[in-house]
Parts: C-alpha cells; structure tokens; sequence
C-alpha cells in the first residue's frame, strides 16, 4: 500500500529540509500546505477568491478550507503512489479529514516527528541569517558564514536576521506549536503510527531514518 508521510516537528526541526530530501531521494511529491495556498491564491476561480479574502483578513484558513486544497492537490497523478505532507494536519479536524481522504485515496498513513530540544531550537533560530539576494540560509552557531555576517556566494551582500526570529518571537512559535501538535502526537501514538526521530542528528542520519521507516 502507498503511505503518506505525515512530517511533523517544531519550528527549525528541519521537517522542511527533510522533506525536500524524501522528494529528491525516493522521488516523492512533497506537499506544503503554506506553498499550496500561496500557490493556489494566484488562480482565478471561487476557490482562489477564498483564500485571498482569508489572506487579507490576516486570519488562519479553516480546517475546511485547508482541507479542500489538500484534497484538490492530492488529486494529482504526481500524488497517487503517496507523498509527503509538512504543514499538515495542524488540528485533530484535519488529522480526521486525512482519515477519510487516505482512505478514499487507498493510501496508509505513517506520521513521523522529529524531536528537538526547544532549548536547542532557540538557540538554531536566534542565531539564524539568510542572504537577501539568493535565501541562503546560516547559523552562528552551526553554519556561520566564512566572512562575518557576508554570504558566501554574494560577499557584498550583508545577511539579515528575519524579524520572527526574536527571542521573545521564537519562544512563542514553539509554545503554540507544543498546544496545537501535542494532541496530534497522542492521537497518531496511540493509533500505533507514530515514529520519533531524534533531531539533533546530522541531516543525513535524519534522512536515512525516515528513509527506513517509509521502505
């Protein structure tokens, strides 16, 4: 039976980075949900106007919003032996719409979180600066760039701190983040389809971990 992978992880876990490695390694579909709406806005249909109204308003898309754009981009042929889902569920109304669309989908669900310290995870996002010009991404602390605060590949460029990622901001990310995911983690554990994963690994042990868990 074809899985879907249900990534889940606090803010800077790095469910995006594996994720992308699960599509480029095992040739995946990866689906976010925040590109899929970003995405999803430009169109014009009734659908589209929704979700540009939803955005304007600065308010979150509903379950069934949400719910809907999943199901329209889960409907693709690119989807049809499984893919993987960062951003999704975020409710245990959505995790029980994804019951029902795996099941009418003839897919299996497999949720996977990887676990980060939140100490560690403050530190990761305080410490983070990305290039303005090209998004590289670097750390003080793990990743720092070679010329002081200067991207590697545009040296005149000076890197930038992204506003959220304040320490006051960041602490908030996570403890809304551990109110919201935590009855999703006891639902898929006690269903038996939970894996955890322990995130302070190099990516690539991460990687090979999901890797086995999805064969």
């Amino acid at each position: 039976m074809s899985k879907i992978i249900v990534l889940m992880g606090a803010p800077g876990a790095g469910k995006g980075t594996q994720a992308r490695l699960l599509k480029e390694h095992l040739d995946t579909t990866q689906i976010s949900t925040g590109d899929i709406l970003r995405g999803r806005a430009q169109e014009q249909d009734a659908l589209a106007d929704e979700i540009r109204a939803v955005q304007a308003s600065g308010k979150l898309a509903s379950d069934d919003l949400v719910m809907r754009v999943v199901e329209e981009r889960t409907a693709r042929e690119d989807s049809a032996n499984g893919y993987v889902l960062d951003g999704f569920p975020r409710t245990m109304a959505q995790a029980k719409m994804l019951e029902k669309l795996a099941a009418e989908q003839g897919h299996k669900i497999v949720a996977i979180v990887i676990d980060v310290p939140f100490e560690l995870l403050e530190k990761r996002a305080t410490g983070r600066l990305s290039c303005p010009v090209c998004g590289e991404i670097y750390n003080i602390r793990t990743k720092p760039p070679k010329n002081d605060k200067r991207c590697d590949f545009h040296p005149d460029v000076e890197l930038v701190q992204r506003v959220d990622d304040s320490a006051e901001k960041v602490k908030i990310r996570l403890e809304t983040y551990s109110e919201q995911t935590k009855p999703l983690i006891d639902y898929y554990d006690s269903a038996g389809r939970l894996h955890r994963i322990d995130g302070t690994k190099k990516r690539e042990e991460i990687h090979k971990e999901i890797e086995g868990i999805i064969r």
